[in-house]
């Protein structure tokens, strides 16, 4: 994983400074950080610049020993509509089209990043899904480890109306979302459906009335960052992403091997005494090396 530098704690005034930056990056409460998509007049449609920045931004937040969570927003009425149709019009009018560079030859706009990078970070990345979320946007939510939702927030993956096909792993997530029956349907049909349905399908943990939606995925950020260990939580991350394509005995192996890792670090001495204590834990940073 790449090691960009530290960013800047963002105050009043650079971010207002920042505010025509495609995505934006705050420090909020200790130990989480906020990543916002910032193409409101455009429902933060997906393109080069924007790729390139939130995936730069994530590697920061990945590398800052303060942060222990990311929240990934959008600015506006929307979380991400998908590929800007700018991008897409000029694809199909392109030799692009014929080499398979789909929603905006988006392996290169994002540093020749995968768009899957997400789920290589080593730290948990919530989705709060504050309206339009489809195509390679619905990409980007689902690669995400967990997705709030506000009420009515409206979901499509759009490929099949599109022409295109499911593109950048969503064919690998949905399923395992939503098993195969409903990842079919959603991905044939290209059909619009709401928060609340998602919710029942799996595809989302919580719906929150709208105004009330970035507060709640905070407060469950900051309960992770205040009660979890980051590295525990790194650690955990990895076995997840990693066992869904590996046999049991073989997952069941390795977790063993990793809990006698756990069991000599120092976040475990202090997990026991915290809880002894009845006191907030004060772990380490997430361990590199774990």
């Amino acid at each position: 994983m790449r090691s960009p530098s530290r960013p800047p704690t963002v105050t009043a005034s650079t971010f207002r400074k920042m505010s025509d930056d495609v995505v934006l990056f705050e420090h909020r409460q200790p130990g989480i950080a906020l990543i916002t998509l910032n193409r409101p007049e455009r429902l933060n449609a997906w393109n080069g610049p924007l790729a390139t920045r939130y995936f730069e931004l994530l590697d920061q937040a990945a590398a800052d020993p303060d942060v222990k969570v990311i929240v990934v927003t959008g600015a506006g009425r929307g979380f991400c509509a998908g590929a800007d149709m700018e991008t897409l019009q000029s694809i199909g009018a392109s030799e692009g089209a014929g080499r398979g560079e789909g929603a905006g030859g988006a392996e290169a706009a994002a540093g020749g990043r995968p768009q899957y990078h997400t789920t290589l970070i080593p730290k948990p990345v919530i989705a709060a899904v504050n309206g339009a979320c489809a195509g390679i946007g619905m990409v980007q939510a689902l690669m995400c480890d967990m997705r709030f939702a506000a009420a009515g927030a409206k979901f499509t993956t759009a490929f099949s109306r599109r022409g295109l096909i499911a593109e950048y792993g969503m064919s690998w997530v949905l399923p395992r979302l939503v098993g195969t029956a409903r990842a079919l349907d959603l991905l044939y049909s290209g059909r619009v459906f709401l928060a609340e349905e998602a919710a029942q399908m799996g595809l989302v943990n919580e719906v929150v009335a709208p105004e009330h939606l970035l507060d709640r995925t905070l407060e469950f950020a900051a309960e992770l960052a205040t009660y979890a260990s980051p590295t525990s939580m790194s650690v955990i991350k990895r076995q997840v992403y990693g066992d869904w394509d590996r046999g049991l005995v073989a997952a069941t192996d390795d977790a063993i091997e990793m809990m006698k890792a756990s069991l000599r670090r120092s976040d475990f001495k202090e997990g026991v005494a915290s809880f002894l204590q009845k006191r907030p834990p004060a772990f380490a940073a997430v361990d590199e090396e774990a």
